[in-house]
Order: C-alpha cells, then sequence, then structure tokens
C-alpha cells in the first residue's frame, strides 16, 4: 500500500503540500524561486524544490544547472539515500500502527471517522485497511496515493536530481534534519492534532487538482506572494500545524545554513518551496538578521 521511498515520498509531500506539473516554465514578470544572499566571500542559493514532479517538468533550465555547478557544498533537508534503509521503513511503520487492542475508530472522532470512510470508498478501498494505522499515518498514505494518481514521482522531484547529482560530483552533502526528526514530525503529534492533520488532508485531497491552475501559476511567475496565500489557506484552520511543520524548522534551518554559509565555497540550499515564502520562512528570518536576500531574476527553458 505504501510506495517505493515512501518516507521521501509521503513526508515530503505533505510537508509542502505543492503539487505543481510544469514547474521551470518562462516566467512572465522576470523572478524566480531561487534566492540568494552574501556572507562574506561566499554565495548562497536559495532553491526552492517541488519534491515531485512528472517527466514533463524537464529538463531544467541551464540557469539551475548553472548554480548547483558554482557550488562546493549543497545542503539537503534531509539524507535522501538513508530513507531507504529498511529499518529506517520499519521504525516509521512501528511508530504508525496501534498496538493490539487500539484501533482508529476508537481514537478519532465519529465525524472524521465517516468522512474518512467515504473518501475511501470512493477510491475504492475499504477502511477496514486502515484500522491499525495512526491518523498521520492514514494521512501520509492518502497523500502518496493521490499523487501516484495523478502521474507525481519522487524520483524525478528537484532535491532527488539534485542529491543524486552532488553525490556523482562528489560535492560536501549537508543534511539539515534527520529522517528519524523527520517521522518525529508527525509521531510525536498529539491525539488532537494528529486527528486534525487527517481532517486537513481529507479537505485537501478534494481541492488538488482545482488549486493546480493557481499554484502553477504562481510558480511560472515567480509569485511568492500568491504562493504564500495558498499556503495560508491550507493551513488556516491549523495553525498549530503550520507552525510545527514549517515556522519551527526554518528556524532552526537558518541557524545552521549560517554556519555552513560562514565556511570556505559558494553554497547552494534546496528545500521546500513552501519554507521560502512568507512571514517566518527562511527568507524573512534571514532578512531579520540583516542579510540582503534578493529574489533572482525569471528562469526560461
Amino acid at each position: 500500500m505504501l510506495h517505493k521511498n515512501k518516507l521521501l515520498f509521503l513526508t515530503s509531500v505533505l510537508l509542502t503540500l505543492l503539487f505543481i506539473t510544469s514547474a521551470f516554465a518562462e516566467s512572465k514578470n522576470g523572478k524566480s524561486f531561487i534566492w540568494t544572499f552574501e556572507s562574506g566571500n561566499n554565495t548562497v542559493y536559495l532553491l526552492g524544490s517541488i519534491h515531485v514532479l512528472n517527466r514533463e517538468s524537464y529538463p531544467l533550465p541551464e540557469e539551475i544547472e548553472q548554480i548547483y555547478s558554482c557550488c562546493s557544498k549543497v545542503v539537503f533537508e534531509t539524507d535522501l539515500d538513508s530513507m531507504d534503509d529498511s529499518s529506517l521503513q520499519a521504525k516509521m511503520l512501528r511508530r504508525g500502527m496501534y498496538p493490539r487492542g487500539r484501533s482508529l475508530s476508537g481514537n478519532v472522532s465519529a465525524d472524521t471517522y465517516a468522512l474518512l470512510k467515504r473518501r475511501l470508498e470512493a477510491s475504492g478501498l475499504s477502511i477496514v485497511q486502515f484500522e491499525h494505522f495512526r491518523p498521520w499515518m492514514v494521512a501520509l498514505t492518502l497523500t502518496g496515493t493521490e499523487m501516484i494518481r495523478l502521474g507525481f514521482d519522487p524520483e524525478l522531484g528537484v532535491d532527488r536530481r539534485f542529491f543524486k547529482k552532488a553525490k556523482q560530483d562528489k560535492k560536501d552533502l549537508i543534511f539539515l534534519e534527520t529522517n528519524e526528526f523527520q517521522i518525529s514530525l508527525f509521531a510525536g503529534l498529539s491525539r488532537t492534532r494528529q486527528e486534525a492533520l487527517l481532517k486537513q488532508i481529507l479537505i485537501e485531497i478534494k481541492i488538488i487538482e482545482s488549486m493546480f491552475a493557481d499554484m502553477v501559476h504562481a510558480w511560472k511567475n515567480g509569485d511568492a506572494d500568491k504562493l504564500d496565500s495558498i499556503m495560508n489557506e491550507s493551513f488556516t484552520e491549523f495553525p498549530d500545524l503550520y507552525d510545527r511543520l514549517i515556522v519551527k524548522r526554518n528556524r532552526r534551518w537558518v541557524s545552521k545554513i549560517l554556519h555552513h554559509a560562514r565556511q570556505n565555497g559558494d553554497l547552494l540550499v534546496v528545500v521546500g518551496a513552501a519554507h521560502l515564502v512568507g512571514e517566518k520562512s527562511v527568507v524573512d528570518l534571514l532578512r531579520q538578521k540583516g542579510y540582503k536576500v534578493v529574489q533572482k531574476q525569471g528562469i526560461s527553458q
């Protein structure tokens, strides 16, 4: 029931909620989802990643490849290779299931359970298959299943592409988080927050395809404000989740990015695009610290 490389696929998709079909088309207003700032003699590039793409999204523009080429170090959210480790997958599954004697129906409200049941039946699935999964695992599984249906693949994500390339080119790889930490983002949620997460995903899945046009338009035009508004609307009823999944991580990342920016060599930072837009984003927090962070001009194919 879970996709190959499921940890990457499920967590990264849910963390960003960015499902974009053709990420790097020509920008009409001359902007892109790349920001830069200077730290001493070094240049730091912040590239907003789309974690899952389809084949029509490639090739990437030459400008992005040139930025990659000039950087001796590349920063990623986590080690993408270790996500395939069987022990890590087993740990995720253990933390995502109830112990004997407990079940999903006994840990979510009747309304949420009924909403999930209707959604699963509409997809030809039985809720019985999910009875032993905790709400956060159900939410991740539903998200992954929907993305597969829509033709997206984590192996085609921007971060995966540059991760493979950086390994091949023997560049210094830097990770902002461990895989275990990313699991704990969800497994550590309280019962109430897990149910809220599941309800959010059930709502988002209904409107995902209708959100495509706005998201694609914002991305193509480098419209960070529009993308930020989409994210805010998505999390309107769940501010605690937004703080946990986005804001707190941004704060931790900024200190790590600045530490590595002070070392020798230019730095490419590849993180989910949702972390680069709006208040309390990585870009905003860097500016608060006095760095002049500039959004680069548009890129075209």
